[in-house]
């Protein structure tokens, strides 16, 4: 198994294909041999959560059964070509998922795989569909925990995602190591406050959580590859 993540960003004028792509890029990838599971996305601003979509940013998350299933993809798919034609820039990373927990639309895309003895740079993905009642709640906490986030030690960068506007809501990161993403998620106590109220409120109705190794990477994002320096 082979997790793919690609950002592609339009220019202003092209924001209605990217639009139209949201609808017809369904049917390619519905019948796409290899790819077990994928979510064509909106993106938020500053990297996370994020109540005003970038409507120039899109990504699709695929997980794939080989390398060659994504190679294939990527060269000759009617989406790969409409993204080289109608975007001005993309950023893909490649992973192989280490730990996940949760469903996504009833699904456990990335398996159950447990693997600990992995030291190297981690990248994490934190998935919900909030439930209506909680909306309030949920929006009133996370911006600032997003703020802490980006200056967080060993934070490297993210990218804010989801599959519907204000209540399915992702946010994709990357870091040094597990142990700041411990760091992070347990000893902030702005972060540790929203986990504890997440589940005393119970504001999910589905959640996920995985962590990946990161394989490979190229492209940009707003300008450069964030990890060209992290994965040779």
């Amino acid at each position: 198994m082979i997790v793919s993540l690609t950002i592609v960003r339009y220019r202003k004028a092209m924001i209605p294909f990217a639009l139209l792509a949201m609808a017809i890029h369904r049917w390619p990838m519905l019948w796409r041999q290899g790819c077990s599971f994928w979510k064509l996305l909106g993106c938020g601003h500053n990297g996370t959560f994020d109540l005003q979509p970038d409507w120039q940013q899109w990504g699709l998350l695929a997980v794939w059964d080989e390398r060659e299933d994504f190679d294939r993809f990527y060269s000759k798919s009617f989406v790969s070509k409409w993204w080289a034609t109608y975007a001005t820039e993309q950023w893909t990373i490649l992973l192989e998922p280490l730990q996940s927990h949760g469903r996504w639309n009833g699904k456990e895309p990335f398996g159950k795989p447990n693997i600990s003895t992995y030291t190297g740079p981690v990248a994490v993905l934190t998935r919900a569909t909030i439930r209506f009642n909680k909306l309030k709640n949920f929006w009133s906490n996370v911006d600032e925990v997003a703020n802490i986030m980006a200056a967080a030690p060993g934070y490297i960068t993210s990218v804010g995602i989801g599959e519907a506007p204000v209540y399915r809501q992702a946010t994709f990161s990357v870091w040094e190591s597990a142990d700041a993403v411990k760091n992070f998620a347990y000893n902030t106590p702005e972060h540790a406050e929203v986990i504890r109220k997440t589940r005393q409120e119970n504001w999910y109705s589905e959640e996920l959580f995985a962590r990946f190794k990161p394989l490979e990477t190229w492209g940009t994002l707003n300008g450069k590859n964030p990890l060209k320096n992290i994965l040779k």
